[in-house]
């Protein structure tokens, strides 16, 4: 990200900040990884550290199938329930040592509590629903197509606009970042990256909640939730500057990379960290060469898992796709177009697919609730006439 402030700083920090009636704020300095990556610091009317009560914590570890099955999977994801709860409505259906990917389908907003995950960067595309993420950092509105990225250590709430809602939720384990070889090295994107700077959404309407009471925070850490209870209102900040804050992200706003022949996926990464990437695919044309196939050639899956995530569209290399399902090709075996698809794409001019991809560069395994929404006959979807 690049640098952005909102309200009322000092000049120059570590120094003293004091209130209308001569009383100080309170200075933090935030960061996912110590004191050597990027930061912000913010200014709160109160202290952040007074804790009133500390309740008994809950697992929410995900339970994993180990079926030992290598196979192509396809999961319903509409199949997942909506809840009137947020966080027990997140259902882990993968998972492995860098990422868990979750979907969720809540009817109501936050209000009861604060939700802060100290284990993860947290990627939420919005499928379905409008509303505001609300943080210390100020508000984030988002609507259908948004990556909110959500730092590690963040505090906050959802606030829906209405019950209809569609989640595709990515924790990753290390920081979330746009691909390094998009900036330059003062971390500007550059001319060839397919969106920059002015695409992303950041904080605004800075409110300062100046006030105390009996504020319940869920904080996620090592797969707990643990029940905090603060004396002060977390969104009490009166300003803020730095490198680390929430931000949004419109899939509409990626701009693809077309080319006279069909381009690998690397070309749609829109964000990276350590243990996977994300892409998306969106609306483009097709390859211009005269002889080109705009279907994907079969290619082998050796190094990474590939889930796609279908959003919205018509896809062409794919029979049978509906909003919310997820495929996942596990490394180690090739996977291709269906049956008919490729002749069928000869000739055809764009796409309007639209969907999120998350390759991992370690294994994915499944959980209880993927396994409660699989289509079992998707393996057999590449042999003719299934």
């Amino acid at each position: 990200m690049h640098y952005y402030t909102l309200g009322q700083i000092p000049q120059k920090r570590h120094t003293q900040f004091r209130k209308p009636n001569g009383q100080l704020y309170h200075e933090e300095l935030f960061s996912t990884e110590g004191f050597s990556d990027m930061y912000s610091l913010l200014y709160h009317a109160n202290a952040p550290t007074q804790i009133k009560q500390v309740d008994d914590p809950f697992s929410v570890k995900p339970k994993t199938i180990h079926d030992k099955q290598l196979k192509p999977r396809c999961l319903n994801g509409f199949k997942i329930k909506p809840s009137d709860d947020y966080l027990k409505g997140r259902k882990p259906v993968l998972v492995n040592q860098d990422c868990s990917i979750s979907l969720a389908a809540p009817t109501t907003s936050m209000t009861d509590y604060f939700f802060k995950n100290a284990d993860a960067d947290e990627c939420i595309f919005v499928h379905k629903g409008t509303g505001k993420l609300l943080t210390m950092y100020g508000e984030l509105p988002f609507e259908y197509g948004d990556y909110l990225i959500i730092p590690r250590g963040t505090t906050y709430q959802l606030q829906f606009d209405g019950r209809d809602n569609r989640l595709f939720i990515v924790e990753s384990y290390s920081p979330i970042v746009t691909p390094k070889r998009y900036r330059n090295k003062f971390g500007q994107l550059m001319e060839h990256s397919p969106f920059c700077e002015r695409d992303i959404k950041k904080p605004q309407n800075l409110v300062t909640n100046d006030v105390q009471g009996d504020f319940l925070f869920y904080i996620k850490k090592q797969d707990m939730i643990y029940p905090y209870h603060y004396k002060n209102h977390p969104f009490d900040v009166i300003g803020w500057d730095g490198y680390a804050y929430p931000y949004a992200f419109s899939i509409h706003n990626f701009e693809p990379i077309t080319g006279r022949v069909h381009q690998p996926p690397p070309v749609h990464q829109t964000f990276a960290s350590r243990g996977f990437v994300i892409c998306s695919f969106c609306p483009r044309l097709f390859d211009y060469h005269p002889q080109s196939i705009p279907a994907p050639y079969n290619h082998s899956n050796i190094d990474s898992d590939e889930v796609l995530y279908y959003v919205d569209g018509d896809f062409m290399s794919r029979k049978h796709v509906t909003k919310g399902m997820i495929s996942l090709h596990p490394g180690g075996i090739p996977h291709g177009p269906h049956p008919g698809t490729v002749e069928k794409s000869i000739g055809a001019k764009e796409t309007h697919e639209l969907a999120v991809m998350v390759d991992t560069f370690r294994p994915l395994i499944m959980t209880e609730h993927a396994a409660g929404i699989e289509d079992g006959d998707y393996y057999l979807s590449w042999l003719e006439g299934h």
